[in-house]
C-alpha cells in the first residue's frame, strides 16, 4: 500500500458522503450544549424542579465524558460503523425522551442517555476521518471539523431562542431526530465495516470500572466532596490494577509507552484546565468589572471559538512545513501568554483588550490541539486508533473538570468571608449593586483563579518541548508508516485544496 493511501479506501463520492454524515452528527452534538442552555429558563417554568437545574447539564457532561474512551476502544474491536450507529441511536433516543419529559428528574435521566451517545459521536468521527483520508488531506479536514464548533457556538443560542419562543422548548430536542436519522442512513450506506475477524474479547469489567471511576471523579470535583474524592481515588486504583492484569484491557496503559501519546495527553490535560476555567469564569469577570448583563458577558468568549477555527485552518496548511513540535510550542505559548495577561486585564481592562486576549487563547488552542491529535493518530497502530483518539479528547475534558474545580475553590476561598456576596448577588444586575469593597474582593479572587490557570498553561508549554517532530523523532509503534508517509508527502508538489 502506498504511504499516501488511507487505511480505508473509498471512492470520492462515498468518502464525501461519509464526511457529510459525520459533520452533521458532529454539528448536532456541538449545538446541543448552547441550545439547551438557552431553553432552560423556559424548561424550569414548564416542569419546575429548579433544584435539579444544574444536573440537566451535569448528567450530560458526566456520561459524555466517562464514555469517551469506551467508545474508542469498542470501535477498535467491533468496527467503526457499528459503534457509530449505536452512538447516534443512543443520542437520538435520549433526545426524543428528553423532549417528552414530564418532570425535571426525567429530563435529567434522559439527558444522561443523550450524553452517553454524544460521548461516541465526536471521537469516533475523528477516528473515521483518520482512516478514510491521507495525512495531508486529514490536516485540512480536521480544520473543517473544528469549524463546526465555531459555527455552533454562534448559531446555538440564536436557534435555541427562536425554537423556544416560536414553537416549544421540546423541539430543541426533537429537532435532532430528522437530521440524526439522515446522518445515520448516510453513514450506514457509505461507510464499510472493518471489524476484527474471529472471536472478540471485551474487558467489560475494565470498561465498567473506567466509567465508574470517571463518573466518581467528576462528581467529586463538581461537589468538592472529600467522600466522593476518596471513592474516586479507590476506584481509580482498582481500575489500574485490573487493567494491568487484563489480557485485552479496555484502557490499554501500554499506550503511554509512546512518548507522543503520553506527552499529548499531558498537554491536553493541562490545556483543558485553562480552557474550561476561562469559559467558566471570564464572563463573571466581565460582569464584575463592567456590570454587563449575563448575555453580554458570555459574548466575550466568542473570539476563543472563532479564532480556534481560523487557527486550525492555518495550522492545517503549515503543519507539514513546521512540524508537530513547532505547532504545539507556538500554540501553548500563545495560550500561556493569554492566561498570564488575565490577572492584569482583570483590573479595569477594556472590552477590546479582553476580546484580543480571548482571540489569542483560541488561536493557540487551534494550533496546539490539531497538531497533537494528528501526531497521536500516527503514533499508534490501526488497532488502537480509536482508543488513542478518544484519549486525546478525554484528557482535555478531565482537565477541564479539574480546572473548574480548582478555580472555583480559589474563588470560594477568596469571597467566603463576605456575607453580602451570595449566589444571587452574582447574577447580572446583582453584581452592579455590590459594594466597591466586596466587588474588589471578587476581582482579586478571580485574579488568583486565573493565575492558577496561567500556571497550568505554563506547565503545558514546558511539556510541549517533549513533543516529537513529525519525522525524525517518530516512534516505531506504527511500523514506520508515518515517517514514510511524511517523506512521500514532502516530496510531492504543492498539495491540492480540500475542494479539489
Amino acid at each position: 500500500m502506498s504511504p499516501q493511501t488511507p487505511s480505508v479506501q473509498l471512492t470520492p463520492g462515498r468518502r464525501w458522503a461519509v464526511t457529510a454524515g459525520l459533520l452533521l452528527c458532529l454539528f448536532l452534538a456541538a449545538l446541543e450544549a448552547t441550545v439547551v442552555s438557552t431553553a432552560m429558563p423556559t424548561v424550569v417554568a414548564s416542569l419546575g424542579g429548579l433544584d435539579h437545574y444544574s444536573w440537566v447539564f451535569s448528567a450530560y457532561l458526566l456520561t459524555s465524558t466517562a464514555s469517551v474512551p469506551l467508545w474508542g476502544r469498542l470501535s477498535d474491536l467491533y468496527g467503526r460503523r457499528r459503534l457509530y450507529l449505536w452512538a447516534i441511536g443512543l443520542f437520538l433516543a435520549g433526545s426524543m425522551l428528553a423532549g417528552v419529559s414530564q418532570t425535571m428528574l426525567q429530563l435529567v435521566l434522559f439527558r444522561a442517555v443523550q450524553g452517553l451517545g454524544a460521548g461516541g459521536l465526536i471521537p469516533l468521527a475523528l477516528t473515521i476521518i483518520g482512516e478514510i483520508y491521507t495525512l495531508a488531506e486529514r490536516m485540512r479536514m480536521q480544520a473543517v471539523f473544528s469549524s463546526v464548533w465555531g459555527v455552533s457556538s454562534v448559531v446555538g443560542p440564536l436557534v435555541g431562542g427562536i425554537i423556544t419562543d416560536s414553537i416549544s422548548w421540546r423541539w430543541v430536542f426533537y429537532l435532532n431526530l430528522p437530521f440524526g436519522l439522515i446522518a445515520a442512513a448516510v453513514v450506514h450506506r457509505t461507510l464499510p465495516e472493518h471489524a476484527r475477524r474471529g472471536r472478540v474479547v471485551v474487558d467489560w469489567l475494565g470498561g465498567g470500572l473506567l466509567f465508574l471511576a470517571t463518573t466518581l471523579l467528576l462528581i467529586a470535583l463538581s461537589e468538592a466532596s472529600v467522600m466522593w474524592g476518596v471513592l474516586a481515588a479507590a476506584s481509580i486504583l482498582v481500575l489500574v490494577q485490573v487493567e494491568r492484569r487484563a489480557a485485552h484491557p479496555i484502557f490499554p496503559f501500554g499506550l503511554f509507552r509512546s512518548r507522543t501519546v503520553s506527552v499529548a495527553t499531558t498537554v491536553g490535560f493541562l490545556s483543558g484546565i485553562g480552557l474550561f476555567g476561562a469559559i467558566a469564569f471570564i464572563p463573571l469577570l466581565v460582569q464584575a468589572t463592567t456590570s454587563a448583563s449575563a448575555t453580554s458577558a458570555g459574548q466575550i468568549l466568542t473570539p476563543i471559538y472563532l479564532m480556534w477555527v481560523l487557527a486550525s485552518i492555518v495550522a492545517a496548511r503549515l503543519l507539514l512545513r513546521i512540524g508537530a513540535r513547532a505547532s504545539t510550542l507556538g500554540g501553548t505559548t500563545a495560550v500561556f501568554i493569554a492566561f498570564a495577561m488575565l490577572p492584569f486585564l482583570a483590573v479595569g481592562a477594556s472590552r477590546a483588550a479582553l476580546f484580543a486576549d480571548m482571540g489569542l487563547m483560541g488561536a493557540g488552542l487551534g494550533f496546539a490541539m490539531l497538531a497533537l491529535l494528528l501526531a497521536v493518530q500516527h503514533s499508534v497502530s490501526k488497532s488502537e486508533l480509536g482508543v488513542a483518539t478518544s484519549l486525546n479528547m478525554f484528557a482535555r475534558q478531565i482537565g477541564g473538570a479539574v480546572g473548574v474545580a480548582i478555580m472555583g475553590a480559589i474563588l470560594t476561598a477568596g469571597i467566603g468571608g463576605s456575607s453580602r456576596l451570595t449566589p444571587a448577588a452574582l447574577e447580572g444586575a446583582g453584581i452592579a449593586r455590590l459594594d466597591p469593597e466586596v466587588r474588589q474582593r471578587l476581582i482579586v479572587s478571580l485574579q488568583r483563579a486565573f493565575a492558577s490557570g496561567a500556571l497550568a498553561s505554563g506547565l503545558a508549554l514546558v511539556a510541549a518541548f517533549w513533543v516529537p517532530p513529525f519525522v525524525s523523532s517518530f516512534e516505531p509503534s506504527a511500523g514506520g508508516e508515518f515517517a514514510a508517509e511524511m517523506a512521500a508527502i514532502e516530496a510531492d508538489a504543492e498539495p491540492v485544496s480540500v475542494g479539489d
